[in-house]
């Protein structure tokens, strides 16, 4: 990374597309991927947004973050149907006309031959100027527009196209996390956790209650890009833990993340 990036956040939003998404019909599963993989090439994912496959929306929410943040990311919506609108949407968002990109159509040319057809061609449509992002599940690219990289809504095809373009992006250092689940009720911890953030505001702190196995708890969450700075804050959380003999819990088994159904016909 280089010097300047390591000495300041770098930025990314996430505007996810799809009325599918909105409705429940269908489980997001690229946020969590991004903000992992965003964060260990030291890149913060700052704001998620959500929208319909409605033209303004889409239009307002890339122009808003691509005006804030270092990098953009889209998902879903590229695909060969009428209602694959998010092409038409990041052009108009950047002025510029839609086109046929050349060698993404030759890909699709070549991978389906003599069974391409309108609605695959579709897929080789690009804002003018927008470079490709290579696609080695099905063919069909992403999309690169100046900070602003435009990818498929299906979990398997967005993970391969962001790993092609995870090398471009510059990050700064990674924000590092360590949590700490214990068998005492959240209201309990908040008076100490609250005069330790105080101490440590540099340090971001969070106290997630749960329950588990009958049992009501706290997993308090640390994180910082200083590796100094997050071992002084554990030290004094510990000691607060202590104060308050909290019993510690095992971690949460991790979320399973669905897969997501794909053809070779969508990206």
């Amino acid at each position: 990374m280089s010097a300047g990036a390591a000495a300041r956040t770098v930025t990314a939003g996430l505007v996810i597309i799809g009325n599918e998404i909105l409705s429940g019909r269908t489980k997001d599963a690229n946020l969590a991927f991004l903000g992992e993989e965003l964060n260990g090439l030291g890149v913060r994912l700052s704001e998620v947004r959500v929208v319909a496959d409605v033209e303004a929306a889409i239009v307002e929410a890339v122009n808003a973050l691509r005006a804030r943040y270092d990098y953009v990311f889209t998902t879903g919506g590229i695909g060969p149907t009428h209602d694959d609108i998010t092409v038409d949407c990041v052009a108009k968002a950047f002025g510029r006309p839609v086109v046929v990109h050349p060698e993404a159509k030759a890909l699709l040319e070549a991978h389906y031959g003599d069974q391409i057809n309108p609605a695959r061609l579709r897929m080789a449509r690009a804002p003018e100027g927008a470079g490709l992002v290579d696609n080695p599940v099905s063919v069909a690219p992403g999309l690169k527009i100046e900070n602003v990289y435009v990818l498929a809504g299906i979990p398997k095809i967005m993970q391969a196209q962001f790993r092609s373009l995870s090398h471009e992006l510059v990050g700064g250092r990674p924000l590092q996390s360590r949590s700490f689940p214990v068998a005492v009720p959240e209201s309990v911890v908040a008076p100490g956790l609250t005069a330790l953030q105080e101490r440590f505001p540099d340090v971001e702190m969070g106290s997630y209650p749960f329950a588990r196995g009958g049992r009501f708890g706290t997993s308090l969450v640390l994180r910082a890009t200083d590796e100094e700075r997050l071992d002084a804050a554990e030290a004094g959380l510990r000691e607060l833990l202590d104060e308050l003999r909290a019993e510690p819990m095992p971690e949460a088994a991790p979320a399973e993340t669905p897969a997501g159904a794909h053809d070779g016909a969508t990206r």
